[in-house]
Parts: C-alpha cells; sequence; structure tokens
C-alpha cells in the first residue's frame, strides 16, 4: 500500500514539475509579447515630437478653431504700423522717364503751369519681350594649291562646341537645381520664356558641363570647411540608381558643402569633416562618435525628443524624462536671453552649473531604470557627458544643429520631387549645386552669376572664381 502511495506521490509531482514549467514557458513568453507591445505601441507613438522623424510624417492633424475674439479693428495693417515699402531704383538704372503734370485746378478748373521741386515718383518695372541672341560661326575649308590639303578652320577661342552658352546652361542648371524644376518643364520653360529651342538631352548636358566647371571651386569649398572652427553636421535619405544613398553636409558659418554618396557609415563622416579638428555640432549618430567628446556638442533638439520619449514609456521612466524636459526648458530660455543680449554669458555660466548638476543627477537615476531603453539612452548620455555642455563652455557653438538641419531642407525637396539621381554623375551636380547654392546664399552672393563666371571661365581655359570668402589684408 506505501508502494502505491509512493508511486501516485511521484506521479503527481512529475504533473506539479510539468505545470510548473509550462506556467514558466507561458510567463516568459507573456514577458516577451509584452516587450514586443510596448515595442511596437513606442513606434506608433513615434513623431517629430519624440524621434527625428519630420514633421511631415505626422500626417493631417485636425485643430481645434480657436474662439475668435473680435477687436473691432479693420484687418490688415493697423494706423501707426512701420512701413515696409519697396525701394525706389537708382537713378542711373531708369531707363525712361515721363513727367506728368495736371493741367487744370481739381477744385477751380483754372488752368497750371510751373514745376514741382520734388514731385512723387512712381515706378514701373516692366521686363521686355527676351529674345536669345544667335551667333552664327562660319567655319570655311580651304585647299593649299601646293599640296592639296584641307585645312577647315576651328572655332576661335573660348566658343562653346555646343550650341548653347554659359549664360543659359547657368540658367538651365539654375532651373533644375535651385528651383527644382524637373528637366521637361526646363525644357518648356526656357522655350516660353526665352524662345530657345532645348530638348531634355541639351539639359541633361548643360547639368554634365556645369558640374564639370564646379568641380574646382566646389573641392577649394570643401578644404576650407574641413578647416573651420566650428561645424555642423547633418544627413538625410538620398536615391541613386532607384538604391538608398545618403546625402551628408557640413555647414560653417560662410561655406556649406554636400556630399552624396551610397553608405552612411563612420568613414563617410571623415570624409565630409576631415581631421578631428575644431568643434562639431551633431545629432548622437554613431558615426561621427569618434570626435572628441570635449569638442563634440550633442544638439539639444534632438535631446529633447528623446526625454519626450523617456517620458512617453510611463513608470519611472515618466519621471525622469519629464524633469529633463523641464531642465531643457530652462536652458532654452536662458540661452535665448544670451542670443537676444540680455544675459551676460559669464551670469549664464553661472546659473547653468547646477541645471548641469541636475541633469546629470537625472541621467545617473535613468541609468539604474529596469527599462532597458531608458537606461541605455542614460548611460550613454552620461558616458559622454562633457558633449552635452561644449556651449556653455566655449563662445560661437551653439546647443542645436538647426544649421545643418536648414541646409537639408532645399535637398529634401529636390528629392521629393525628383526621386534623388540616377547616376553618379547626376549625384555629382546636386552636391556641387547644393554647395553653390547654400554658400553664395550664406556669403550674399548671386547665384547667377556666379555659375556664368564659372562656366566662361572653363571654356576660356581660366581660373575658375572661388566660394571660398577672401580673406581682408590688414
Amino acid at each position: 500500500m506505501a508502494d502505491g502511495r509512493d508511486v501516485r506521490i511521484a506521479e503527481l509531482e512529475r504533473k506539479l514539475a510539468e505545470r510548473d514549467a509550462q506556467l514558466a514557458e507561458r510567463d516568459a513568453r507573456i514577458a516577451d509579447l509584452e516587450r514586443r507591445l510596448a515595442h511596437l505601441e513606442e513606434l506608433l507613438r513615434r513623431s517629430s515630437k519624440n524621434s527625428s522623424k519630420p514633421p511631415s510624417s505626422d500626417g493631417a492633424k485636425k485643430r481645434a478653431k480657436r474662439a475668435h475674439r473680435s477687436t473691432g479693428k479693420k484687418p490688415g495693417g493697423q494706423p501707426g504700423h512701420p512701413k515696409h515699402e519697396r525701394p525706389l531704383a537708382r537713378p542711373e538704372t531708369i531707363n525712361e522717364r515721363v513727367v506728368v503734370k495736371p493741367t487744370a485746378c481739381e477744385r477751380c478748373a483754372r488752368a497750371l503751369s510751373g514745376w514741382d521741386v520734388d514731385p512723387r515718383r512712381h515706378h514701373v518695372w516692366e521686363l521686355p519681350p527676351i529674345e536669345p541672341h544667335v551667333t552664327e560661326y562660319r567655319l570655311h575649308a580651304l585647299g593649299c594649291r601646293g599640296c592639296g590639303h584641307v585645312t577647315r578652320a576651328t572655332l576661335p577661342e573660348g566658343v562653346p562646341t555646343r550650341w548653347f552658352g554659359p549664360r543659359v546652361e547657368a540658367i538651365t542648371a539654375l532651373a533644375t537645381g535651385v528651383y527644382r524644376v524637373s528637366k521637361r518643364t526646363t525644357v518648356e520653360l526656357l522655350r516660353d520664356l526665352f524662345g530657345l529651342p532645348m530638348s531634355v538631352g541639351a539639359v541633361i548636358a548643360s547639368q554634365h558641363a556645369m558640374s564639370d566647371a564646379l568641380e574646382g571651386p566646389f573641392d577649394e569649398a570643401h578644404t576650407y570647411a574641413k578647416r573651420q572652427p566650428v561645424k555642423h553636421a547633418d544627413e538625410t535619405g538620398w536615391w541613386e540608381k532607384n538604391g538608398r544613398a545618403w546625402l551628408w553636409t557640413v555647414v560653417t558659418p560662410l561655406v556649406t558643402v554636400f556630399l552624396v554618396r551610397a553608405r552612411r557609415s563612420a568613414e563617410v563622416a571623415r570624409e565630409l569633416l576631415g581631421a578631428t579638428a575644431g568643434v562639431l555640432v551633431a545629432d548622437r549618430y554613431r558615426g561621427y562618435l569618434h570626435w572628441p567628446t570635449r569638442s563634440y556638442q550633442f544638439c539639444w533638439a534632438h535631446l529633447c525628443r528623446d526625454f519626450v520619449a523617456l517620458s512617453e514609456r510611463g513608470g519611472a521612466s515618466r519621471r525622469v524624462g519629464e524633469a529633463l524636459s523641464d531642465e531643457a526648458r530652462t536652458m532654452f530660455v536662458w540661452w535665448h536671453r544670451v542670443r537676444a543680449g540680455t544675459l551676460r554669458r559669464f551670469l549664464f555660466r553661472i546659473w547653468m552649473a547646477p541645471l548641469q548638476a541636475r541633469v546629470e543627477g537625472l541621467l545617473a537615476e535613468g541609468a539604474r531604470l529596469a527599462h532597458p531603453k531608458s537606461a541605455g539612452l542614460c548611460r550613454s548620455l552620461l558616458e559622454r557627458k562633457q558633449a552635452l555642455w561644449t556651449f556653455v563652455r566655449l563662445e560661437g557653438v551653439e546647443p542645436t544643429n538647426n544649421s545643418g538641419e536648414r541646409a537639408l531642407r532645399h535637398a529634401v525637396l529636390w528629392r521629393k520631387g525628383s526621386f534623388g539621381t540616377q547616376s553618379e554623375q547626376g549625384s555629382r551636380f546636386v552636391e556641387r549645386l547644393l554647395t553653390t547654392l547654400m554658400t553664395c546664399r550664406q556669403q550674399g552672393r548671386n547665384v547667377l552669376d556666379f555659375l556664368v563666371a564659372v562656366r566662361t571661365a572653363a571654356l576660356h581655359g581660366t581660373r575658375a572664381p572661388s566660394l571660398v570668402p577672401r580673406t581682408r589684408s590688414p
């Protein structure tokens, strides 16, 4: 009887062990599903507020109409507001003057005569009909009476072998690259505005010719940008030959350079930035992490989005994320006062000392959180905490990478309209033209004039104008 009881007990223990194993397996599966659910929910919550996604990816959202309280004023500019009038043309640029004088008094109809010493001037700007200037070169072939050899004349130096001159090619590059007009629409534009009989193939050939002419100024600008004491870097997606590529940019105060490369890697970042000299302002992409931490400034706009994502995970992560967001808002209030000139930098440094200590304390607390992503974020920031405060220590360094992100906006719109480039040669045109466009804008130079000068120099075999700003001699 004892043997039967032992068998029964053993059987029950075996079943309990199996059930315990099943429950443990179920608990592990539930925990795994909960982790996957939390990850998917976080992906679903991603927006431009808590990640690096662009605002355009947020989708259309209905906004509640604000109650409009009537002020009793008419719409538009109010009496006494500063005027913003168009400046009059310089006297030497006026092509025609028409004197208009009243002939009779509008009140009593008596005849009027004389001159107004200070008449009101009204300017009308108009564009004359533009017709292309066509030069025909007649290349004669003459035979030699002595040997019978026929010699044909060649084009004079500086005359393009193609059908279009440097200004036409510059305007073509301007339309496709600066104003983001498609190649086919560029053909229609040149036909309608200037009467130019251009084909899509000719537009592409003009782009290639302009790209070749810009090679020298582009390389010189890239070398200059690498040597600058403060650099902003960023990158965005691109398409080349219907495959994934990346458009990189480095922004300095007077020169901005772009690169199109097939990879997003540390090697390309080193090619873009050169030697680790000066201060780099960028996000925390690992391709930039070879830069010395003491000369690195993490973008606080990206950090603020990370803190929002931290707070949205709930639990202990919420408290840490919200506290970090509060400290960031306080820092930005002070920083805007520094930029406005209402807060001295030495006072800003004094005020920032306790804020830095609080932020680093919160990051240390966050590094001990149970949530792996929250803890990982805080640990990674603590490991490179010097990169959080470079802008406090060094004058001329911004806390955000807005300069880099602004430089990419034009390129992003170009990519959306053109779907990238279809060849490496097309990518060279993109990076060189974007470099020219953004750099000329920074320096207040006319982009069309620069493109014409570059292409003209290429035709004559002379040195192209430079994108590098001239240094003033003492």
